[in-house]
């Protein structure tokens, strides 16, 4: 039969009855003739429970401490899950991310994965156990500390793993039945899509979507791994996050992403001269704050306002960064803005259909809605508007390319 990898998020494995759910699937799965590695994330809240034990401990803890804490709770998921496998009869081991040599850079709290060795993966299914790993979590070879791949993390171990086991396919269980046009949440008609590229969903992960991981599906892209999201409470095929096919491109606009957690900083009055770009995004980059949307504007008097977009979150870290460097750059001073938010539209139909950024200005300028700052690529226009009207810019994008109607078939 197949070598499956199933990954299994927090609020799947959120109690002891939806544990055993859990293991009732992958029994069905395995009796079907197939080996099995499943992915698990930490009990839903888990995570949350104990970063707030470290901070009433702490304001600043160590972040190899934190990571040696947070690795906990995917551990106790993976025991738990073996013990219910094994009490249905089907042979279980676990393992953790040390265990499966799962290696990775040194860096706490991201890291970020070099290679899996997997020799005790590859013992386990030769007998024909399922194998259940703890996600989330590695360790770095050259001082054995363990390390966390960030929130989101066990997408990535998954994807990683299926990739070095060379399964035929990797499932990401979640609480939502696939990939959607946008959030139903925000959208009540917004459509479970059947079929997306990795560039789509590339994408969408990086702009707000949080069905997966953005470096789960860069893992998918690269090795070419398929990635099938599915719901663990509804049966359903879900979506197929895949290579891109010619008939995807009869969809101009496939799904409209949106992220509430962005804030802004300008600095103004910089001196408009070589080198001075370089000097503030090296600072930000030495500090791994990832920046998305950068604009200059035209210079004047020799001096210029450079503003670039931040996840909120690194707002006060990004701050205390460039205090120094605003003043040693000669710039007059930085202004924030936490009121933004960011909506995208995504398509690998806009690399061979033209007009499509206009439709989507006009729509939100019929709307009310005033366009802060534009990015661009083949695939996406993204726009920063008012945090305050970002659910209805979300509405108007999704109804403008009639997101919400199903897919005529060719």
């Amino acid at each position: 039969m197949a070598l499956i990898v199933q990954k299994y998020g927090g609020t799947s494995v959120a109690s002891l009855e939806k544990i055993q759910q859990v293991a009732r699937k992958v029994c069905k799965t395995h009796s079907e003739g197939n080996d099995i590695v499943v992915v698990v994330s930490a009990m839903s809240g888990e995570t949350d429970r104990l970063i707030g034990l470290a901070q009433k401990l702490s304001k600043s803890p160590s972040e190899r401490e934190m990571d040696m804490l947070m690795s906990s709770g995917e551990r106790v998921s993976a025991a738990l899950l073996a013990i219910t496998l094994n009490e249905l009869g089907t042979a279980a081991q676990s393992f953790t991310g040390r265990q499966i040599g799962m290696i990775t850079d040194a860096v706490h709290m991201k890291a970020r994965i070099q290679r899996i060795t997997g020799e005790k993966l590859k013992e386990a299914l030769t007998d024909h156990n399922v194998c259940v790993v703890a996600g989330f979590q590695g360790i770095d070879e050259k001082t054995g500390n363990v390390t966390t791949l960030g929130r989101g993390g066990s997408d990535t171990s998954a994807v990683a793993i299926a990739v070095a086991v060379k399964a035929d396919l990797c499932e990401i269980y979640t609480d939502v039945g696939g990939v959607y046009t946008t959030d139903p949440k925000v959208v009540p008609n917004a459509r479970k899509i059947d079929i997306i590229s990795f560039d789509e969903m590339l994408e969408m992960a990086s702009l707000g979507a949080k069905v997966l991981q953005v470096r789960s599906v860069e893992f998918g892209k690269k090795y070419n791994m398929p990635i099938r999201v599915k719901s663990t409470f509804e049966e359903g095929k879900g979506t197929l996050v895949t290579a891109e096919q010619k008939e995807m491109e009869s969809v101009v606009v496939s799904a409209v992403a949106f992220a509430r957690d962005q804030a802004k900083i300008t600095l103004v009055g910089v001196p408009d001269k070589p080198g001075i770009a370089a000097r503030i995004f090296n600072a930000v980059a030495e500090a791994t704050i990832n920046v998305d949307m950068i604009i200059q504007n035209t210079s004047a008097g020799g001096l210029t306002d450079l503003s670039f977009t931040i996840p909120k979150a690194e707002l006060l870290k990004t701050k205390g960064l460039l205090s120094d460097t605003v003043s040693k750059v000669g710039a007059k001073k930085l202004q924030t803005d936490e009121n933004i938010g960011k909506v995208s539209i995504i398509g690998v139909g806009m690399k061979s259909h033209s007009g499509v950024a206009a439709k989507a200005f006009s729509a939100l300028a019929e709307g009310g809605i005033n366009i802060m700052m534009i990015s661009t690529s083949e695939i996406k226009v993204s726009c920063v508007v008012s945090n305050d009207e970002l659910d209805k810019a979300v509405k108007i994008l999704h109804d403008s390319f009639d997101l919400g109607k199903p897919v005529k078939k060719q």
